[in-house]
């Protein structure tokens, strides 16, 4: 949202400016001070709401501010995703809850409370995409006279992490309340403040019964706080005296003095009792090393005192290599300075705890979550206590989601592009064809025709990259064997080398078949071998291998996920330079390029990628700088024979026929205007009368007061009613007019699940004028 909608939300007016001159000069001084501040106030605003944009922008949590009559004012980048439109900022959150009364409910009242003005935050969890469940913190507050703030942010990790210090605290509870020794703590006045669930049984109580009451009444004395052990006579349950030994110290607890004892039964001999503080000390060590997170305690000092075996197992190291240095020395270098800062202010107790999330440099580097509290001893911090949380293969996921959502952006993105390009070189290259029937090669304009003519059909050559890139290209798949197709390309792959590049190619054996379109394997090929030869400009060798492979389950490499099943792979790899780690995920990005300006175009790799996944398969890399890179093809494999037309180009429509003159009406539905009064001044010169329509409603109102119409030639995608609906109808009320869908999209996209068997023919732009003349008559000619 524009900052100026923010900027508006603080601009007020100034005071006026008196001076003792005229009155007319007074007025216009007045005017002009008035003026002069409410531009330095406009201005000063609008720099606050820069300042504002960029700190909402900044919000970790997704953030929409909504003005009077559902205006939205401003929306960060994570509420594009969580938050719906600015009427229904909760629509997105009530549907993923739906058949969770609870959770309908709090999204509800939060809509109620918004309604009335009022701050209501809660917590709902809802169904997560992959499965299981998500939680989420929305919340709702005024942000000004009219205007409301939302905002929601995913608390899963932090619910978890609750989740798991909850259960640790059971633990713990659980494992004080049946010690085999008793345990209370009581005030400065002799009451009982807190009792375990051991010396309440062996006194014949409940815990409740005995919190409040005081020492004597219980014990029949009130130790004195001096002496830190004495012997006790106590009764029993059934009325029985045992004898016990009562150790104990005290602290100070924010100022109130208590104590922290324990009570051993039966306790004459001195070994009972430090046999029973043994097994206590078993039982905690059993909490502590199989806790399912990794606990470290840490000195005043910052050294590690000691680790559980999940910290172990996490940073790769035992515990006599951990134990005695510095935590920070295990944290990432750039990341050390705050972490110091953080620990070191828990320490001194400016800060009750904190939560960090940092890079652990250990045998394997992790990304750990770090939740600090401080440990006491007599009242005062004696240490730390640090959980950490194993974040490193979330923010993996993370990580490849973000990219395969990017490469999915970028996709669609070149897809359109190219679509809007190939409507702007349909009209270049037609009217240079309607111009070079009137210029001929002996006509002086002629060579300069030509020359626009040759360079839009070079365009059109990078929008058919970009379209292989976007998934969105022409394809004609066949069954291919690959071995054959690459002995074919031999030669050419080796004049493309040059003489200080070996060729190597390793073909497999029983290979099978795979599907796909020659012409577009072998610009993969092509492709890679011209990569690798400009990453050796002092020669080596290049390794086209081939072999198969099968995928018992499922595979996760980076955003891909290559399903189970038999694949051909052709793996072509290089002595090259190598390719750096940091760029090895944008290498398939379209006009992604190392090379120097002017040395490429950027969409080599990206058209290896988009031709590959079209054709359902996957294309990986391995590479270190220096070692050189090897890129892994992997097709379907199909077990058939090969089509015997595999090799053998199509033929154009500008060649099929010489003679393309024509009779009959022809109706064109186009909206891009150059498109239509070049594809209408075309036909008309072949003879054909044509009728033209810039939308599918205003074609839908020619077909029904015509009925001469034999070919209707529409363009898929328009405003309001796209060529695939309009083809459709016609195909049902009129089946005798023979349809041609023209697009910048490949034919499967464009036909938009039409069954190819239907008789509706597709004609891909860029076109020329011969092309569109030869399918018009191609058509026609049809029974």
């Amino acid at each position: 949202m524009a900052v100026s909608a923010l900027a508006g939300l603080a601009i007020a007016d100034g005071g006026s400016l008196l001076l003792p001159v005229s009155a007319s000069a007074a007025a216009a001084l007045a005017a002009t001070g008035v003026l002069a501040r409410r531009w330095g106030q406009a201005r000063h605003t609008a720099q606050h709401a820069h300042q504002l944009a960029g700190a909402l922008e900044s919000e970790t949590r997704a953030c929409v501010i909504v003005g009077e009559g559902g205006r939205e004012i401003y929306r960060n980048h994570s509420a594009r995703r969580l938050l719906g439109p600015p009427e229904q900022p909760l629509a997105p959150l009530l549907e993923r809850a739906t058949g969770d009364d609870r959770a309908v409910a709090e999204l509800e009242r939060l809509v109620a409370a918004a309604i009335v003005g009022a701050v209501r935050r809660t917590e709902v969890a809802l169904p997560a995409e992959g499965g299981g469940r998500e939680w989420l913190a929305v919340e709702v507050r005024p942000a000004g006279k009219g205007a409301l703030a939302w905002f929601a942010e995913d608390v899963s990790a932090r619910r978890a992490i609750e989740e798991t210090l909850r259960r640790e605290n059971e633990w713990l509870a659980d494992f004080v309340d049946f010690l085999p020794v008793g345990c209370y703590s009581a005030d400065s006045d002799g009451f009982i403040r807190s009792v375990n669930h051991r010396l309440a049984e062996w006194l014949g109580r409940s815990p409740a019964e005995l919190i409040g009451q005081n020492l004597l009444d219980v014990l029949g004395c009130v130790p004195d706080p001096e002496d830190e052990r004495r012997e006790l006579r106590l009764v029993g349950r059934g009325g029985e005296v045992f004898q016990a030994l009562l150790a104990h110290s005290v602290f100070d607890d924010g100022g109130e003095i208590r104590t922290r004892s324990v009570v051993v039964r039966d306790m004459v001999p001195e070994h009972q009792w430090e046999r029973a503080l043994r097994a206590a000390e078993r039982r905690f060590r059993w909490l502590f090393d199989d806790a399912p997170v990794g606990i470290a305690l840490i000195e005043l000092d910052g050294t590690v005192g000691t680790c559980n075996l999940a910290f172990q197992a996490m940073m790769g190291i035992d515990h006599d290599g951990i134990a005695g240095r510095q935590l920070t020395d295990y944290i990432a270098e750039d990341q050390r300075p705050l972490a110091s800062e953080q620990l070191a202010k828990v320490l001194l107790g400016s800060l009750p705890g904190t939560h960090l999330e940092v890079r652990l440099k250990g045998r394997r580097d992790v990304i750990a979550q770090l939740f600090v509290s401080p440990t006491h001893e007599d009242g005062d911090i004696s240490g730390l206590i640090v959980h950490f949380i194993d974040a490193t293969e979330q923010r993996n996921l993370e990580i490849q989601f973000a990219q395969s959502q990017k490469m999915q952006a970028m996709g669609q993105l070149a897809g359109g592009v190219a679509h809007d390009f190939n409507n702007l070189l349909t009209a270049m290259i037609g009217f240079c064809d309607l111009l070079l029937q009137r210029h001929g090669p002996g006509d002086p304009s002629f060579a300069d025709i030509m020359q626009i003519k040759q360079n839009a059909n070079r365009a059109a050559s990078l929008v058919r990259q970009l379209l292989a890139f976007s998934r969105r290209q022409a394809l004609q798949p066949r069954l291919l064997n690959v071995t054959d197709a690459l002995a074919e390309l031999n030669n050419l792959l080796r004049r493309l080398l040059g003489e200080t590049i070996e060729l190597k190619m390793v073909h497999g054996r029983q290979l099978g078949l795979v599907r796909v379109d020659p012409g577009q394997f072998d610009q993969v090929i092509i492709n890679l071998a011209v990569n690798a030869r400009d990453a050796m400009p002092g020669g080596g060798t290049l390794t086209i291998r081939t072999g198969t492979v099968t995928v018992d389950e499922p595979v996760q490499r980076g955003p891909e996920l290559m399903p189970a099943g038999d694949y051909v792979l052709i793996e072509v790899s290089d002595t090259g330079t190598g390719i750096p780690k940091e760029n090895l995920s944008r290498i398939f990005e379209p006009f992604f390029s190392t090379k120097e300006v002017g040395a490429g175009t950027g969409l080599g790799l990206s058209t290896v990628y988009g031709i590959v996944r079209q054709t359902d398969g996957f294309v990986f890399v391995e590479s270190e700088l220096g070692q050189g890179a090897s890129f892994s093809i992997y097709l379907p494999r199909i077990e058939a024979e090969p089509d015997v037309e595999a090799r053998r180009p199509a033929v154009p429509p500008e060649t099929a026929a010489t003679d393309l003159t024509g009779t009959g009406t022809i109706l064109l539905v186009e909206d891009e205007d150059a498109v239509r009064m070049f594809g209408t001044r075309a036909l008309r010169n072949k003879g054909y009368r044509v009728i033209e329509a810039r939308s599918g409603e205003q074609a839908l109102d020619v077909l029904r007061g015509d009925d001469t119409i034999d070919v209707l030639v529409s363009d898929v995608v328009m405003p309001g009613m796209d060529g695939v609906t309009l083809a459709r109808l016609v195909r049902m009320e009129r089946p005798a007019i023979k349809v041609i869908l023209i697009s910048g999209y490949s034919e499967d996209v464009a036909r938009n699940g039409i069954d190819p068997d239907a008789g509706i023919h597709f004609l891909p732009k860029p076109f020329s004028l011969k092309q569109l003349a030869g399918t018009v008559k191609q058509v026609m000619a049809e029974d």
